[in-house]
């Protein structure tokens, strides 16, 4: 399985921060936004991944992330110039996917959950990520029986549900073939929704429900709480961490008694 990580786009929700500055640049806590879902994508086992941002941001990301040795991984770059939407931003990433499982997951999209267990074993179809949430109408909105998705609405007035598709999505092989077939929304864009809608239709679809943190960090209150939640994790990890080394010191040192 190779990963995309789609990264292009202008942040316009997050003027005047984008104004020189991808927003998948910006820093959540103590690392560049953009790690955040390389991470989640290595932690799947993933050691190939392409980068899909625009022409004239692309030196900076490759500053960043070069090749990928530093990560452990190989790291492609294909450009979006146009906003054309993500499956789209997808299909840039062809030349260097064509024939594989791709993980895609957007770059503003961090989450706190062990993704690998839930897609070990993956074969086939399209396995989507939801969460519920109290803004659904922001994101594409599964239509639920249970814990089967009938079908996904892009940001409708009215919800019907109050889960979200998350921003990460598994697709087997079949991927650009499927793509080829779509057709611009009424947005002027080839929506991932639509994407994710053909493998619905041929029941090839798997819903994961998450249960630990996620967030989109493409807002100002969304990135701010991103940063409160990713420092948190850290400090209480730390404070874990130190416990447990003043556990090992005292019973290094505690007198056993006859």
């Amino acid at each position: 399985m190779k990963g995309i990580i789609c990264a292009g786009g202008r942040g316009t929700r997050l003027n005047p921060l984008t104004k020189v500055v991808n927003k998948h640049l910006l820093p959540i806590y103590d690392k560049p936004m953009v790690y955040y879902p390389l991470e989640t994508l290595l932690s799947m086992g993933i050691k190939e991944v392409t980068v899909v941002t625009s022409s004239h941001q692309m030196d900076q990301f490759k500053e960043l992330l070069g090749d990928g040795s530093d990560f452990d991984c190989k790291i492609n770059y294909a450009t979006q110039d146009e906003s054309l939407g993500i499956a789209n931003a997808i299909y840039q990433a062809k030349p260097f996917c064509q024939g594989e499982k791709v993980a895609v997951i957007l770059g503003d999209n961090i989450y706190m959950e062990d993704i690998a267990s839930r897609v070990e074993g993956f074969e086939r179809g399209c396995e989507l990520f939801l969460k519920e949430v109290h803004d659904p109408e922001r994101f594409g909105v599964p239509t639920l029986d249970g814990d089967i998705i009938i079908d996904i609405i892009e940001k409708p007035s009215v919800p019907a549900s109050n889960y979200a598709v998350t921003g990460l999505y598994i697709y087997d092989e079949n991927v650009f073939d499927y793509i080829d077939r779509l057709k611009p929304s009424a947005r002027g864009e080839y929506e991932v929704t639509d994407l994710s809608n053909i493998y619905l239709k041929e029941s090839k679809v798997k819903a994961n429900f998450l249960e630990d943190a996620w967030l989109d960090a493409g807002t100002f209150e969304s990135l701010y709480k991103a940063n409160q939640l990713v420092r948190s994790r850290i400090i209480g990890l730390d404070r874990q961490h130190n416990n447990v080394n003043k556990s090992e010191v005292v019973s290094k040192n505690r007198v056993r008694v006859n």
